[in-house]
């Protein structure tokens, strides 16, 4: 899709994403806003029932919202089953991804030939062997090791560095500051009480429609691949170790850190800050909350959180050890309420 100046009108955007429109379809948007400050040109979208008051003052022209927040809405609207996704590919359509004229900067150091239509910024260089997929754009300053491999339409920002030996399927964007296949953290202890280096001599194998956040690590196996499946969505300063695989459309927010040899499911959500112990198993459609430390492996379906209040570490051990036995306890003392309303009524 290129970009358009005059914008869309309301018939054309639900023509490409569907929904029922309430109102005139001539009506023209030139961008998106939120439901405060749009303004009669702007797409808004209502997704969450408490702010469904915020309607009557918008001056947007058109809003997405859901069949229960139609009803006497005043504004132009389009009805979706998902208002959030739809306004994600309505802003899409008005804010295409810039398109970097293809050609190498003079700059650059490429020791390796690269495809039509692949532009490489100043100060980049690209090792032997790098293959890169048609209509790619990277960014000025990265650092391309030998035998990479990129796929088509990959978008790499300024700075990223990507080791020796990793792939990249189609259509990733990698913002800057991303470090895909630094060693993985292996150390072996001698008896002196030294640390011998492990050699990382596997790789990172990134699948299609990724997008990896700024300065995020993704380290490369020890022996096997560390692996990314299609459609995984990683926010900024996250740690990937060595030989995790994360499943297909997962997504995690800033700060999250998954420690070596983790194995994520499909489908899931990581809120920031959460921590997932090496060698644990996390089921598909898992949602882990932010700031959880998961310490054994989940095997079903749902939501999960282990955040609490800090304080100091005696007292935090003591609630923690009590919280183990917190059914336990409900049990008994339900017990015990049984047995006094039976001595209470002997009375």
């Amino acid at each position: 899709m290129g970009e358009r100046a005059d914008g869309f009108t309301l018939d054309e955007i639900v023509s490409r994403f569907g929904g029922e429109l309430i109102g005139d379809g001539r009506l023209r948007i030139l961008q998106v806003a939120t439901l405060e400050n749009a303004g009669p040109a702007d797409f808004a979208f209502l997704a969450n029932q408490k702010y469904r008051m915020r309607l009557k003052s918008s001056r947007a022209g058109a809003v997405v919202l859901s069949s229960a927040n139609a009803p006497d809405c005043p504004l132009p609207c389009i009805v979706s089953d998902n208002p959030y996704a739809y306004y994600a590919r309505v802003a899409q359509l008005l804010n295409p991804p810039r398109q970097e004229s293809p050609g190498i900067h003079p700059s650059a150091v490429v020791e390796t030939s690269l495809a039509p239509g692949v532009s490489v910024g100043a100060g980049t260089f690209i090792g032997k062997d790098v293959k890169i997929g048609e209509g790619s754009a990277i960014g000025s300053g990265c650092v391309i090791g030998e035998g990479v491999s990129l796929g088509p339409q990959t978008c790499l920002y300024g700075n990223v560095t990507i080791y020796p030996g990793c792939t990249i399927g189609a259509r990733a964007i990698i913002h800057s500051g991303a470090v895909i296949g630094a060693d993985g953290f292996g150390i072996a202890r001698e008896t002196d009480g030294s640390w011998t280096k492990i050699p990382q001599i596997g790789r990172v194998i990134i699948g299609d429609d990724v997008e990896i956040g700024a300065n995020t690590a993704i380290d490369r196996g020890a022996l096997d691949d560390t692996v990314i499946e299609d459609g995984v969505k990683l926010d900024n300063q996250i740690q990937i170790g060595h030989n995790v695989r994360v499943g297909a459309h997962t997504a995690m927010a800033g700060c999250v850190g998954i420690a070596g040899s983790a194995r994520i499911g499909r489908r899931c959500t990581i809120g920031g800050g959460a921590i997932v112990l090496g060698h644990l198993t996390v089921a598909d459609d898992v949602n882990i909350s932010a700031a959880t430390l998961v310490t054994k492996s989940i095997s079903q379906a749902g939501s999960y959180t282990g955040a609490m209040p800090f304080e100091t570490h005696r007292e935090w051990l003591r609630n923690a050890a009590q919280m183990r036995h917190l059914d336990e306890m409900a049990k008994k003392m339900r017990e015990l309420e049984t047995r006094l309303a039976q001595l209470e009524k002997k009375t």
